[in-house]
């Protein structure tokens, strides 16, 4: 973890926080989900590095230590599509990997799939395509109102809920919660905080040390960000009415990732029917993984990354 380098470079008039190891002639550049941060890649970042890649992990803007926009309020996953290509601009990467677990999967398809130029191939974990606008909401209308998805997207509730704890009890709760294989669902005079049990200890792949560097990022952008982007703005339009991820692409499920259960997602990639829009996709499941399924399992997460970069590289 010394190894890794860390900078802050600014991308589109914001100084984003990168951490990066390797210095091969190909670039990966991983892409965080929420309650996620850059950190949330560190045993993949080394392996990679270690495998001849250049690694790379940014804070999206808004999130740990990178800047926050002027007016969060405006923002969409499709400024994170920009800002990875900004990125891979500043760094003068002309090419590169990209590896998007949870909601950064959805920019790392969309720039494969506007900038196939710059995407040698991209691998997802937890999440298949999906196209924000308001059809990818169509999941909240066959889940009970008290979804979480559902009351964080709510003006005010989140930072409600969140605020009667702190930060480091926020992380705590989510990553407890969320590595489940149920749905997190609140019922009506209940908030999504209320689900945790207070007597259930942390995963028991992710350390007391991991969750005080969660909380001293989350520390300092706080949640503001990360509900307008991914959650408040699932339904904006990007223009895109047709789109095709045509780079070779590795989605990895854990069996027990509580997104399967989503109406429609695992009949979506198990009958192949997520080839339509991704159609050189390769799709790997682990038995026992969770949504967490690379800090969960490690090193059979890096061997599929690893092998399924090798394969392109050659």
């Amino acid at each position: 973890m010394e190894k890794i380098k860390h900078s802050h470079i600014e991308v589109k008039g914001l100084k984003l926080h990168v951490a990066e190891i390797g210095s091969g002639p190909k670039a990966v550049v991983f892409l965080h989900g929420f309650p996620e941060i850059w950190y949330t890649w560190r045993h993949q970042l080394i392996a990679v590095a270690n495998s001849g890649y250049r690694a790379i992990a940014f804070d999206f803007r808004g999130y740990g230590l990178s800047e926050h926009p002027a007016d969060p309020q405006k923002e969409t996953l499709y400024d994170l599509v920009d800002e990875i290509i900004g990125l891979l601009d500043a760094l003068s990467i002309s090419k590169a990997f990209l590896v998007g677990k949870d909601f950064g999967a959805i920019p790392g398809y969309l720039a494969a799939a506007v900038h196939p130029e710059r995407v040698d191939a991209i691998i997802t974990l937890g999440i298949p395509f999906i196209l924000p606008g308001p059809d990818s909401l169509q999941i909240h209308q066959h889940l009970p109102k008290g979804f979480y998805i559902t009351r964080w997207r709510e003006p005010g509730r989140a930072e409600a809920d969140f605020g009667r704890f702190d930060v480091k009890s926020v992380i705590r709760n989510i990553y407890t919660l969320f590595s489940g294989s149920e749905v997190p669902v609140a019922a009506d005079d209940q908030e999504i905080m209320d689900l945790y049990d207070p007597s259930a200890p942390l995963p028991p792949w992710f350390s007391e040390e991991d969750l005080e560097t969660y909380a001293s990022l989350y520390e300092k952008s706080g949640f503001k960000y990360a509900l307008q982007v991914p959650y408040r703005s699932f339904d904006t339009e990007g223009g895109l009415s047709d789109p095709k991820v045509t780079v070779p692409a590795l989605l990895i499920m854990g069996e027990k990732d509580y997104v399967l259960k989503f109406p429609g997602i695992e009949d979506n990639i198990r009958s192949g029917a997520v080839k339509n829009i991704v159609p050189n996709l390769e799709i790997i499941y682990i038995p026992e993984g969770s949504h967490f399924v690379h800090e969960q399992f490690p090193e059979k997460v890096n061997q599929l990354i690893i092998e399924f970069l090798d394969k392109q590289s050659i």
